[in-house]
């Protein structure tokens, strides 16, 4: 029964993080679904994107919320059913994944930014606080978002083992959860750093365009004799009629 509980403690996480509050706050809301504008990211970025600064403050909190209640639980009530390091390791790393693969969302999610620094906050919160403050700092300094993430992702598995000791006990399960984290996120961003290199990634705050309608194929064509010659043709000149002179 021991070797259960950190198994159920696992799927328990992985459900929880499968719920992507990114879509389902959008849907409350009344907005439109974040995986149709923008970046197609169902995450609070990009439902920022929408204009709705509530809908995104919502989102990021409960995502990073689905990420610290799972560890959070099992640091506070796991050592009873002897569930320590590994469990908490394990089901961090299963909300996280949740996130990325919701089984509820045909296993198409976000970016995982926000339940990261939930999982890291769970695990200390001054952890996650530091985390946090390097994403503040490089976004406030160069406004993009997949910048600060790829950043503060970077960094966390290195703030964690240097400040271990003083501030939280480090454990090599949790460490190396953290940086298979890091792995995911750098891997998700791929497509942003490739924006960033040429210069084309949008800033924070910028709204999506909205979408362009697409004529319909018999739309401004006009009367069908009226449409114009085709480029490299000539329009033969009609004969004029003239009278038969008369002798």
């Amino acid at each position: 029964m021991q070797s259960f509980w950190p198994v159920l403690a696992a799927v328990a996480a992985y459900l929880v993080g499968s719920l992507s509050f990114a879509v389902i706050v959008s849907r409350v809301m009344g907005l439109n679904d974040p995986r149709t504008f923008g970046s197609k990211n169902p995450g609070a970025t990009n439902v920022l994107r929408s204009g709705s600064k509530a809908a995104a403050i919502i989102t990021l909190l409960l995502d990073a919320a689905k990420g610290w209640l799972p560890v959070a639980l099992v640091a506070w009530f796991g050592p009873a059913y002897g569930l320590r390091e590994g469990t908490l390791a394990m089901v961090g790393l299963a909300a996280f994944l949740g996130h990325l693969y919701p089984v509820f969302f045909r296993f198409v999610g976000g970016k995982g930014v926000a339940t990261a620094l939930g999982v890291l906050l769970g695990v200390s919160g001054w952890l996650g606080l530091a985390t946090g403050l390097i994403w503040l700092a490089m976004a406030a300094g160069f406004r993009y978002s997949s910048l600060a993430s790829i950043t503060a992702a970077a960094m966390a598995p290195v703030v964690y083992l240097l400040a271990g000791g003083p501030l939280w006990e480090t454990s090599s399960a949790v460490a190396l959860s953290i940086a298979v984290m890091t792995l995911f996120l750098l891997y998700r961003h791929a497509e942003n750093i490739n924006r960033l290199i040429k210069g084309t990634e949008s800033k924070l705050g910028k709204k999506a365009p909205p979408p362009v309608a697409v004529p319909s194929p018999g739309a401004h064509r006009g009367h069908p004799h009226q449409r114009p010659a085709k480029p490299g043709t000539t329009t033969p000149n009609k004969p004029t009629k003239t009278g038969k002179r008369r002798s």
